[in-house]
């Protein structure tokens, strides 16, 4: 090889190598931020399944949802993917956007219901599919972020099995978010990560610079879970409240709504926080109610 050759190539070489230097990732820390804590309202509309999912629904993502949320004064919206009309058409997605918009309200994230706890094989392929299409959805809605789950020890298997296929889904899945500028946000819900002891082990091996917690305040089942929601709150990028906790698994009673919205603030997150109403009294009575105490609270 003559010297110019060698030369291209070790050029070659080294900017590749810097290429891989910029890109890669390490495992997460807590988030850095500057600036000290500001937060923002937002509405899940999960807190309307009950209208979302009717046959016909009373209320549409579309019309209702959207004319619902701005009138109560907040900041932006998160739509659940379990409420889009199928099939999910970017003529709808864009619909969705524009009312947003025009009410003065941001999409501050989606979500979806995923398992990501499968080892190698198809119900792992597929799962990594509909990851990739919300993706997809969610870049054309600029939706900054996904809420997705980690799922369950599959039978046969072990946690510490589900625990290392749910790293691999996730790192694969954020490779794809990153190219398309979406966070994926791995919820505490049940499963493989219903405590703070369980979750951190995964949350701290995830190697992505587009991956965070979805801190959900009311989904910890551990016998403290504000000691949990301290634990991962630095690690948040987005956060649902609930208006309710689990102490234990062992029935859920009113969340001290002022501590958990202390909790974030302490944490200096900056971002959103989503109502995400699940309590028994009619959402289109209470949800406004609670959105007050929240501004109450910011």
């Amino acid at each position: 090889m003559g010297v110019g050759m060698a030369r291209r190539s070790w050029l070659k070489g080294a900017a590749l190598a810097g290429i891989g230097m910029i890109g890669g990732a390490a495992a997460m820390e807590p988030v850095k931020r500057t600036g000290g804590k500001q937060i923002k309202l937002s509405l899940a509309a999960y807190s309307f399944r009950d209208e979302l999912k009717a046959t016909p629904p009373t209320m549409t993502l579309l019309e209702g949802f959207v004319d619902f949320a701005a009138e109560q004064g907040i900041e932006a919206i998160e739509p659940t993917s379990y409420y889009f009309p199928e099939p999910v058409t970017p003529e709808y997605l864009l619909a969705l956007k524009r009312r947003a918009f025009l009410h003065g309200l941001d999409i501050s994230g989606t979500a979806i219901g995923n398992v990501f706890t499968h080892p190698r094989g198809p119900a792992r392929e597929a799962e990594l599919a509909k990851a990739r299409q919300w993706i997809d959805y969610a870049a054309l809605l600029t939706a900054p972020s996904i809420r997705v789950f980690a799922g369950k020890i599959q039978e046969g298997s072990t946690l510490e099995e589900a625990r290392k296929n749910c790293i691999e889904c996730l790192e694969e899945a954020c490779d794809y978010a990153g190219s398309k500028g979406v966070f994926l946000a791995l919820e505490n819900h049940g499963g493989i990560v219903d405590t703070a002891d369980n979750m951190m082990p995964i949350v701290k091996a995830v190697k992505s610079d587009w991956f965070g917690v979805n801190l959900d305040t009311g989904n910890f089942t551990s016998e403290d879970p504000y000691a949990d929601l301290e634990k991962m709150a630095p690690y948040s990028v987005t956060v649902q409240l609930k208006v309710e906790i689990n102490p234990g698994g062992k029935g859920k009673v009113p969340a001290d709504i002022p501590r958990v919205m202390e909790i974030i603030k302490r944490s200096g997150y900056r971002g959103y926080v989503a109502l995400e109403y699940e309590a028994k009294e009619n959402p289109r009575e209470a949800v406004p109610k609670y959105l007050e105490i929240m501004k109450g609270l910011v």
